[in-house]
């Protein structure tokens, strides 16, 4: 796996892996950021954390602020911006998630009209913790961050606020996108799990209710305990409730389903690491939001 992650990794540091602002061949804009409103460093992991019977030292894994920014070519973004938040599980960093995950090429690929935000979480460590992001403002002030960047480097327009504001993630990512709908004062369209209900289902339910607009999809697998077990769980508190959802399988999913339903459950037969790119399911998921447009040619 760390091979596979490596030669990958090569590819996208090419021109994705640069301390400031770069532009690949006419194409995307890719860069890093520091932000004081991610997830570390914080006080719950200032001497570090034990997790699968590891020890993870604050130092190696708990101290990177960064953000990885990718803006699509042709980004029409005068007055609002959409965005997606993007985060990683177990064992990763942002880097490596970019690039083993295809990401970066499937967002491409999929000619969205927003930009594609991957904050650093718990960096290759087993920890589901998402730190600061966890507490109530902190992810809107993350946003006011990745906006003043997108402004001072004039990527958008000089007044343009946050537009429609999607979550994506993989894993244990689950948890903090859970925290965020629940603390993060400011508006969430949109939540992509990509295996990754493993708790948080009481949290999510309230962001539902809250608005018959907001859209959550679980693609899940038979992996190990939590993604199936949490999403059974979740389907009869729907149930309970008499709010309507859609289940399906992987293998005969439609692009009409994604776009005609709010809650969609889809099972997939592959495993735990293989459903974000193997298919294409990020591109799939969200080329097919109704919150999002795509960029003019």
């Amino acid at each position: 796996m760390r091979l596979i992650f490596s030669v990958v990794l090569f590819v996208l540091l090419f021109y994705a892996n640069v301390p400031s602002f770069a532009q690949a061949n006419n194409g995307p804009i890719i860069f890093h950021i520091q932000s004081s409103h991610t997830s570390f460093p914080d006080s719950s992991r200032s001497k570090g954390h034990v997790g699968d019977s590891v020890f993870y030292s604050a130092l190696d894994h708990y101290s990177d602020s960064t953000v990885l920014i990718i803006v699509p070519k042709n980004l029409d973004a005068n007055k609002k911006v959409d965005m997606i938040f993007w985060f990683h599980g177990w064992h990763n960093n942002i880097d490596n998630a970019v690039a083993y995950y295809q990401l970066s090429r499937q967002f491409i690929a999929s000619k969205i009209n927003a930009v594609l935000v991957l904050p650093e979480v718990a960096k290759d460590a087993a920890d589901s913790y998402g730190g600061k992001l966890e507490k109530p403002g902190v992810f809107k002030a993350l946003v006011g961050d990745v906006l003043k960047v997108l402004r001072d480097k004039k990527i958008i327009g000089r007044d343009c606020e946050s537009g429609q504001i999607l979550l994506g993630g993989h894993s244990g990512g689950g948890e903090v996108m859970a925290y965020i709908v629940e603390n993060g004062n400011i508006e969430i369209n949109e939540v992509v799990l990509f295996d990754a209900l493993y708790d948080g289902i009481e949290k999510f339910m309230i962001w539902i209710k809250a608005d018959k607009t907001h859209r959550f999809i679980h693609l899940y697998t038979d992996y190990g305990y939590g993604p199936k077990d949490e999403n059974q769980r979740m389907a009869k508190l729907l149930k309970l409730e008499h709010i309507p959802y859609f289940e399906t399988e992987e293998s005969i999913l439609t692009p009409q389903e994604i776009q005609n339903y709010k809650l969609v459950y889809i099972h997939s037969l592959k495993q735990h690491n293989d459903i974000i790119f193997n298919p294409d399911n990020f591109k799939l998921l969200f080329e097919n939001s109704p919150f999002l447009k795509k960029v003019k040619d």
